[in-house]
């Protein structure tokens, strides 16, 4: 008898959560991805800040899978997939059937359609992106350090930041780091005191998904390292060298940085299946999606509503999301009704830089250094691999 064919589409927190949990199980797995490493991403920033190497943070798929011996990784980018017919194509022309097909695709940049500023931004969502941002950096300190117009050299050292959600507020801190811990040693011809750091942010709050008294503590330590934080303003245009905002101002810089909002990857869209405002796909309290049958929908990709909201995209409802896809899969297998997927708030954090961060652990408000240690415990946890731990 064959075993019942497994797909998932990304080797995400989910996605490959999914996967090790089906490993040893009666069901054969192909887990799709378009790169051939899983991505810490909570870390992604610090890459792109020069403090970490791509190394620290990226774990090739198959040394992680390499003990599942019913688990197959296939490199390849999903072009399209035929929900009647169960077969996902890929961009090459491959095809693969499947049973059971689980979509954990992730997200990538939200620019609201904002052209000119998804051309002159910065993304921090994937490594490609996060090496180009440093490498960015650099040559701006390089460029500011030939330039001998005041003005123009003051162009070259300001960088904003739109958004001071969790990803803005931890890279306008380690870019702070950089620049005081490591650069002002490198360029000592630059005045150091001329960067500007601004965090710009649409709504009241700094870490606005966070409880305020938290927010304000972020604030007030980003603040006391010399970021500029802007709150209820939001970016309206920008250019290679300037950027506009909602209050008029005009900042002339040649960095911008966007972690101002995401959005499900474009296969989402493209699947043809019901959709929530947000963009993500509507799926059952089991996980699956309602009409199709062998659809199941994790992580970035998924509306799982939980008090009347959407979970966040965030690394740990993922993969508490994949395991449960995968215990699912397996009662199905054995003919067992699938179970209601079951949310664990784990909490919220963030990171300002070294021995200052902020945390909800709970009923738990952490912030300074007892907020940092609770912040390196979790990733530390959840690195994948021991030399990555170290």
């Amino acid at each position: 008898m064959t075993a019942r064919s497994v797909v998932i589409v990304g080797a995400g927190f989910g996605g490959l959560e999914c996967a090790k949990a089906l490993a040893g199980q009666p069901v054969d797995v192909t887990l799709v991805d378009r790169n051939n490493y899983h991505l810490f991403t909570p870390l992604l920033y610090q890459v792109a800040s020069s403090l970490l190497n791509p190394s620290d943070i990226a774990q090739p798929v198959r040394r992680v899978l390499r003990r599942a011996k019913n688990v197959r990784c296939t490199v390849g980018e999903v072009a399209g997939v035929d929900l009647k017919a169960k077969r996902l194509r890929l961009a090459d022309g491959a095809t693969i059937a499947y049973d059971d097909l689980v979509i954990a695709a992730g997200s990538t940049s939200n620019y609201f359609g904002m052209q000119s500023v998804e051309q002159a931004a910065h993304g921090l969502k994937d490594l490609p992106e996060a090496l180009e941002l440093r490498n960015h950096v650099l040559r701006c300190f390089e460029a500011a350090a030939r330039e001998p117009n005041p003005e123009r050299r003051q162009r070259w050292m300001t960088f904003l930041v739109i958004g001071a959600g969790p990803t803005g507020v931890e890279y306008a801190g380690a870019l702070w780091e950089l620049v005081r811990l490591v650069l002002a040693k490198d360029f000592r011809e630059l005045d150091m005191r001329q960067v500007r750091v601004l965090l710009v942010e649409g709504k009241d709050a700094a870490l606005p998904a966070f409880p305020i008294t938290l927010g304000r503590a972020a604030q007030r330590e980003l603040e006391r390292r010399g970021i500029e934080v802007r709150l209820d303003t939001r970016v309206t245009g920008a250019t290679a060298e300037t950027v506009t905002l909602s209050s008029g101002e005009t900042v002339e810089a040649a960095t911008l940085v966007w972690a101002a909002g995401v959005k499900p990857s474009p296969l989402v869209a493209a699947l043809g299946v019901p959709l929530t405002r947000s963009g993500r796909i509507a799926v059952d309290d089991t996980l699956r999606v309602p009409g199709v049958d062998g659809l199941y929908a994790i992580g970035d990709t998924a509306a799982v509503i939980k008090d009347g909201q959407e979970i966040p995209m965030l690394s740990a409802p993922a993969m508490q999301q994949g395991r449960w896809v995968a215990r699912n899969i397996v009662r199905a297998v054995r003919g067992q009704p699938l179970e209601a997927f079951r949310y664990w708030d784990k909490g919220i954090m963030a990171t300002i830089g070294r021995n200052a961060a902020v945390a909800k652990v709970g009923p738990l408000l952490l912030k300074g250094f007892i907020g940092w240690v609770a912040w390196l415990t979790l990733h530390l946890f959840y690195l994948i691999g021991f030399r990555n731990r170290l």
